[in-house]
């Protein structure tokens, strides 16, 4: 199965809300505060795929995923007065986490919208970084909605999953991290859910090295990105996504997100959820691992032989760990090589 397509063509770097400087700005502002995680080869890996793969591992980040990078860089740059109030998010767990570790590592507060089916690890560990947790019915109340709220309300500096430059930027500088590290590569391969990790890893790749292609990689129950490019603009899908990928159950993408993603992606691919696990059954077993489903879609692809022709020199970003074990042990019990 090929990519599908943008409509838009390529464009030029730094066109768009984030530039590869700004990216850089972020990764300077992370220095101390993030960490510069892993990248992981694996012959076995390579064998089977028949390419060269490069994993970078934001499971290992602060927090356990690549949210981090994005929060702390937009929090950071509130004034001092702003930080005194406090911020405000809404998340289904990763910058949830994210932004309460950031508003307590700059003297600040946080208070999290998140849905109540959030898995209890998440949950759990943004409780634990100092956050006030406010929680809704995912199904049946709107997010943004209450953050904003919430926000307004009680006088708190909203910091959006995606929906932010300074978000974006930091999100970026996972990818500039592994293309300082590998030079360049034939594709790169990145989660889909609200478009922040794709969007700023995009303007790096645009910036850095031009022919090479980004490919958004979704669930096939959340496929609302991959339905966006198709149909030219964004659109929302009629119900909130039913898929193990947590992390990436949108229903439609960022419109700041989608305005760089329809530019600058080669496509997006989609994985089932058996393909999902059959990746995260992998990476613990070969790699010795742990990945969420979120973070396992891009290797997901690769193995399910989704993207084809397979690049020479693939990159994929891990970009999270976050799965608490008793949900682990079920996800890996279930499918066919389940007990």
């Amino acid at each position: 199965m090929s990519s599908s397509p943008t409509t838009d063509g390529p464009a030029a770097p730094g066109t768009g809300p984030v530039t590869l400087e700004d990216v850089r700005t972020a990764a300077d502002r992370l220095k101390g505060a993030a960490h510069r995680t892993p990248v992981l080869r694996s012959r076995t890996l390579d064998r089977m795929v028949g390419a060269e793969v490069h994993l970078k591992c934001e499971n290992f980040q602060r927090i356990g995923a690549f949210k981090f990078r994005g929060a702390y860089n937009a929090v950071s740059q509130l004034p001092p007065e702003q930080l005194a109030n406090g911020v405000a998010t809404y998340s289904s767990g990763n910058h949830a986490q994210a932004v309460a570790l950031a508003a307590r590592e700059l003297g600040s507060r946080a208070v999290i919208v998140m849905p109540e089916d959030t898995p209890p690890s998440k949950m759990d560990a943004t409780a634990d970084y100092g956050a006030e947790i406010v929680t809704y019915d995912r199904y049946t109340e709107n997010r943004e909605d209450i953050g904003g709220r919430v926000a307004r309300d009680r006088g708190l500096a909203l910091v959006p999953p995606y929906e932010h430059p300074h978000v974006i930027a930091g999100q970026g500088t996972a990818a500039l991290e592994l293309l300082e590290e590998t030079g360049e590569l034939d594709a790169l391969l990145v989660p889909v859910g609200g478009g922040g990790l794709a969007a700023g890893t995009a303007t790096v790749a645009a910036a850095l090295h031009p022919r090479l292609r980004v490919i958004g990689i979704e669930p096939e129950a959340g496929d609302d990105t991959r339905r966006s490019l198709a149909a030219g603009g964004r659109i929302e899908l009629d119900a909130v996504p039913r898929t193990i990928a947590d992390g990436q159950a949108a229903t439609t993408p960022g419109e700041l997100t989608f305005s760089v993603n329809r530019r600058l992606l080669a496509g997006v691919e989609l994985v089932s959820d058996e393909e999902i696990r059959a990746a995260m059954r992998f990476a613990f077993e070969r790699l010795k691992i742990v990945v969420e489903p979120s973070g396992a879609t891009g290797l997901a692809a690769l193995i399910a032989g989704r993207i084809d022709p397979v690049p020479a020199r693939v990159g994929v970003i891990i970009s999270g760990g976050n799965v608490g074990t008793k949900r682990f042990l079920e996800l890996m019990q279930e499918g066919p090589e389940g007990t």
